[in-house]
């Protein structure tokens, strides 16, 4: 076998060899895509696996992250430092070899993928960061940003919805320098595409303003090598190229479903093997291909080599830029330079208000805070001032994602995973829904992607139950690795940006459409998720109201009625479960203190998240069920969000709470 077929067929049978051993794993497309695989690294890649992260490199995202053994095999075989142990962990506890990339884990994983369709919309994510950056800080003598973005999918991701949000998306921004590959193998679980996926795959993205290339012979590394280079040449439109593969190649399982999402056995490994002519024992590399790639490290190295030297001409004739641009790379923000962000407005305000003024204080300090909104930016009040638009000929800030709430979430993060930029998005509170997935992903790679969600509760009004967010505070609340801020007002709003862009997590700043009364009570203390805002005149209250945003002033107004009854309330504001959950003991007990059981949470949502603090003796004043059309004043008060209401449920559990200690 010639260099280039010995390592093609190595990654194949590494890959199956992991599988195998796992009893575990998705044989087919690693067996399918090993071409592609191979092209891509040995031929196109302007990367350095002696050091995987240098800036300009290109990014790879293997969107089929079902086939992350093939990219395993490619990370091992190029030198990214995984060894032949790490191989045969796969799939295995505390391995660097997961089911799927996980971001952070493995050198040579830019982004987790696995959900079909995250990781391309991630990909357009990457190249509109490319893209913005080198707008802004390339000069005609020094880019100093300059390298695509490329990504490997199948069949699936070009079923998934958020695939052609993404590409209707890359098409229009021009993002000349994405290049997707798509292993064409015609097979999913169930069996042959044709079952449920007849369209023309071409056509459709050239409608979306692709340029589209097609491979006729997945084997043949010329044609794939080629394909890519054309596709480097399109300098206004980014590239698909279709590469018709057989899934399971070489095995007796070729073409079939049956190689999709199970190991392919011992016998068929055994056919593999011979059908390959490969002799090399299980998890081995042969000396050739060892020697072959080897040859190639000096032109790695080389590429960041050079890019060092650029950096270096640039910082000498323009050393403005230079350190502009690593001040972009590091991305930090000192809040203790904001103080100005908690000054008390004059007047009662919106949240969304307050989030819009307090966004726009902060972006106008630090430039490389950029985003946007699924075509609600006037509505949701994230437009920064003066920033321009983002598009394919001007370097603005303000994104416009159109109607696309999951691929802009996705987008989100792959842009932030580039480096160099601080994104933002937003949509209505209730169209978190179309891109929980997104989302979800964000907290998993513990992304501080801030997630602004406006129209936060059935304040909405007249646009009915459709747009009345109720779940869906509850929702968010349920995924692992958010902190999901609702505010009672804009010193609490303050504190949801300086919580989301000091931490590792993304942040979920949920803001109201209906004016907000701006306290006295509340300030910084919100970092803390949750704190007492009026406290009671006894070292023991007699009933704790709780209460997130709109539904504070309620409870501050409840506290006094009570008051007037010879009730002695304590009030604390909870913006921020996730915030306060993660306190100490003493602090949490400090702020409801466990021997008072007579409490009683408000928020106009579900009460769901509630009963850890409320317990089997509280009351709630939350919204159960769906809402209807109506104005937020009214809606409010049908809906039982009243001082009446509130001090009726707050007698109601120290009258319960008074008789059950009695019994006790």
């Amino acid at each position: 076998m010639t260099n280039e077929q010995m390592t093609v067929a190595t990654l194949r049978m590494l890959s199956v060899d992991m599988i195998e051993k796992a009893k575990s794993g998705h044989p087919g497309i690693c067996l399918g895509a090993a071409p592609i695989g191979y092209t891509l690294f040995a031929k196109h890649l302007k990367h350095n696996p002696k050091n995987p992260n240098y800036f300009d490199r290109d990014r790879f995202i293997l969107s089929a992250g079902h086939g992350s053994a093939l990219l395993y095999s490619l990370l091992h075989v190029f030198g990214y430092g995984l060894t032949k142990e790490d191989l045969m962990r796969f799939r295995q506890h505390t391995s660097k070899t997961p089911g799927h990339p996980e971001y952070g884990l493995t050198a040579g994983v830019e982004v987790s993928t696995g959900p079909l369709g995250q990781g391309i919309a991630n990909a357009v994510g990457f190249a509109l960061a490319e893209r913005m950056l080198a707008q802004k800080f390339n000069t005609p003598d020094c880019k100093v940003v300059d390298h695509y973005t490329y990504a490997l999918c199948g069949d699936g991701c070009m079923m998934e919805g958020i695939e052609n949000e993404a590409a209707s998306f890359a098409g229009t921004q021009k993002l000349d320098k994405l290049i997707v590959l798509y292993d064409s193998n015609r097979i999913t679980i169930e069996g042959s595409t044709d079952l449920a996926f007849t369209e023309d795959v071409g056509k459709r993205h050239e409608a979306l303003g692709w340029q589209v290339l097609r491979v006729a012979d997945g084997e043949s590394i010329d044609q794939i090598s080629a394909a890519i280079t054309l596709a480097k040449a399109e300098k206004t439109k980014p590239s698909l190229i279709i590469v018709n593969t057989t899934i399971g190649y070489g095995s007796p399982l070729a073409g079939t479903s049956k190689c999709h999402g199970a190991p392919l056995g011992s016998d068929n490994v055994k056919e593999l093997r011979k059908n390959l002519g490969y002799k090399t024992p299980a998890f081995d590399v042969a000396p050739q291909v060892t020697d072959y790639i080897s040859a190639f490290a000096p032109e790695f190295a080389k590429y960041e080599s050079d890019w060092n030297k650029t950096l270096k001409a640039y910082k000498t004739k323009y050393p403005e830029l230079y350190e502009e641009f690593n001040t972009w790379r590091k991305g930090n923000i000192d809040f203790a330079a904001l103080d100005c962000i908690y000054d008390k407005p004059q007047k009662n305000e919106a949240a969304r208000v307050s989030s819009q003024r307090i966004l726009n204080a902060i972006a106008e300090k630090y430039p490389f805070v950029v985003g946007g909104s699924a075509d609600l930016a006037t509505s949701n009040l994230v437009v920064i001032k003066d920033g321009g638009d983002v598009s394919a000929t001007y370097g603005g800030r303000n994104i416009h994602f159109g109607i696309r709430e999951h691929a802009m979430g996705a987008i989100c993060n792959g842009m932030y995973l580039h480096g160099g930029l601080l994104p933002f998005c937003a949509t209505f509170m209730v169209f978190t829904d179309y891109m929980k997935a997104a989302i979800r992903m964000s907290a998993l790679m513990k992304l501080p992607i801030v997630y602004v969600l406006s129209h936060d509760s059935i304040g909405v009004g007249e646009d009915g139950a459709t747009h009345q967010p109720v779940e869906q505070l509850a929702m968010l609340r349920t995924i692992p690795g958010i902190k999901v801020f609702r505010p009672a007002d804009s010193k609490e709003t303050a504190a949801a940006y300086e919580s989301a862009w000091t931490g590792k997590s993304p942040t979920a700043i949920v803001t109201s459409r209906q004016e907000l009364k701006q306290l006295d009570e509340t300030g910084t203390d919100a970092l803390y998720g949750g704190y007492i805002v009026s406290d009671s005149t006894k070292e023991t209250p007699d009933v704790i109201l709780m209460a997130s945003g709109s539904e504070l002033a309620l409870a501050l107004d409840a506290k006094k009625r009570l008051a007037a009854e010879k009730i002695d309330a304590r009030v604390v504001s909870m913006p921020c479960m996730e915030l306060f959950d993660i306190q100490t003991a003493k602090y949490r007990e400090s702020i409801l203190p466990s021997n008072v059981r007579a409490r009683v949470a408000i928020e106009a949502g579900r009460s769901t998240n509630w009963y850890k603090y409320v317990g089997l003796d509280g009351e709630f004043c939350c919204m159960d069920s769906f809402g209807m059309s109506a104005p937020a004043n009214v809606m409010f008060e049908i809906c039982g969000f009243n001082t009446e209401n509130v001090v009726k449920l707050a007698k109601k559990t120290v009258r319960n709470c008074a008789k059950a200690a009695v019994s006790e």
